[in-house]
């Protein structure tokens, strides 16, 4: 019996096309999204077809959209037979290419052509990985020979040249990639962006740059009084080819220089984070106050511990506390426990980071550094973490008895405390 209902996120295929100079590996690559429910509805699947895939291409730098239905066979013409393209057109831009000869001839002059909109804000580079088994590897120039990938970010606005048209194509992967992730409005003039590049010479002419899309945040700034903003991040993107790479921390840490670069900008926050960006938000924060010598040594009253090896500040693989010269106790330097509340609030404000993001950072590197026989430091800790629990969860811990207060509220120490050193065993790695 035919099946005539496709899973759309099995059928729609996505791939990021290099002009022929440019590209590193045999054949285009394609992915997958992880959601479709925004365009096909709430189960995914698209009825009427056997065989189908929904090829839809991108130039890799411009973002340039080609789309081709395929499948093997389709019902005869009625209203149960989804219409695929008509569906999916609604979420693209105007410019779609149907006839792939033009698109190609497209990819070819915008490899030479495109430049990213904005202003440059962070450079890194990366080494090239080995070919694979089968000879593939992306951003391989030569076989067997390793090659620098330099990586740039851009900060981009609406004013932006060219910038606005690059949006509408590339506001797409919210909705494949983001949970509950939606488009924009372009109306709202004051959004910002930061933009992610890999960018190559070309083989033929070395002497020319090519830029490849990586993925990328968008931002939206709130009045803070008397006189400053609010930065929050709303939307953060990487390609699934770019994954598992470090260009995830790479993004964030080039929108946290740009921050403390920009003195209107009084903190920056987070609006409603998945878990996976919680942890690389918390790992990148952790690693930044870690590294900085000033704060360290005043967190822990001396020379700040060099953190180095198979463990980080006393804890192993195995996420527990070590023992020996990297813990302290109370009374030694501001972190405590109890934490300089005076310190601390400074040290936030310095490093334009949200309350409660700070205040999690703080718990975090006492629990690294604290000493699991010092019964003193370990009950000052357990109570500057159940006191901002009990601020935070306010309004469900004041509607018990006192005792299934207490007890809700140890079990969601207990339950931090776990997670906490589950995202201190991620700086190990």
């Amino acid at each position: 019996m035919t099946d005539w209902t496709a899973d759309a996120n099995q059928a729609l295929c996505l791939s990021l096309v290099r002009a022929q100079a440019d590209d590193q590996v045999e054949e285009t690559q394609s992915f997958h999204p992880r959601f479709t429910y925004p365009i096909y509805g709430d189960d995914e699947k698209i009825y009427g077809y056997n065989g189908l895939t929904i090829d839809l291409r991108f130039a890799s730098g411009s973002l340039a959209p080609f789309l081709n239905i395929k499948y093997a066979k389709k019902l005869d013409s009625s209203s149960t037979v989804d219409d695929v393209e008509g569906t999916l057109a609604k979420f693209l831009p105007e410019d779609v290419y149907r006839d792939e000869k033009s698109f190609l001839e497209r990819v070819e002059v915008d490899s030479i052509a495109f430049k990213p909109p904005g202003e440059l804000i962070r450079t890194y580079t990366r080494s090239a990985p080995p070919l694979d088994s089968k000879g593939k590897g992306i951003a391989i120039l030569e076989p067997n020979v390793e090659e620098t990938v330099v990586f740039e970010a851009y900060h981009a606005t609406w004013a932006s040249p060219g910038f606005r048209e690059l949006h509408r194509r590339m506001q797409l992967f919210i909705l494949l990639y983001i949970e509950a992730g939606s488009y924009i409005d372009e109306e709202e003039d004051t959004w910002e962006f930061i933009v992610l590049y890999e960018k190559r010479k070309r083989r033929a002419t070395p002497d020319v740059s090519t830029y490849h899309f990586v993925g990328y945040t968008s931002l939206y700034p709130f009045f803070c009084f008397p006189d400053r903003v609010r930065l929050r991040l709303s939307q953060f993107v990487i390609l699934p080819p770019y994954q598992r790479s470090g260009h995830g921390s790479e993004l964030y840490n080039a929108l946290y220089q740009y921050v403390m670069s920009k003195p209107k900008i009084a903190e920056l926050t987070v609006e409603d984070p998945a878990e996976a960006f919680e942890d690389l938000r918390d790992k990148n924060d952790l690693l930044m106050l870690l590294g900085n010598k000033q704060f360290m040594e005043e967190a822990i009253g001396g020379d700040a511990v060099s953190h180095g090896g198979g463990r980080v500040g006393g804890v192993g693989k195995g996420g527990r506390s070590g023992r020996g010269g990297s813990q302290t106790s109370g009374g030694k330097g501001k972190l405590g426990p109890p934490v300089d509340r005076a310190w601390r609030e400074k040290w936030r404000s310095d490093l334009k980071m949200a309350a409660r993001q700070f205040h999690r950072l703080i718990e975090m590197l006492i629990l690294l550094r604290l000493d699991p026989t010092d019964e003193s430091s370990i009950r000052a800790y357990r109570l500057q973490v159940k006191e901002r629990l009990y601020r935070f969860n306010f309004e469900t811990l004041t509607g018990m008895d006192k005792e299934e207060r207490l007890e809700k509220l140890e079990e969601t120490f207990q339950g931090q405390r776990e997670d906490y050193m589950r995202i201190l065993a991620l700086l190990s790695h």
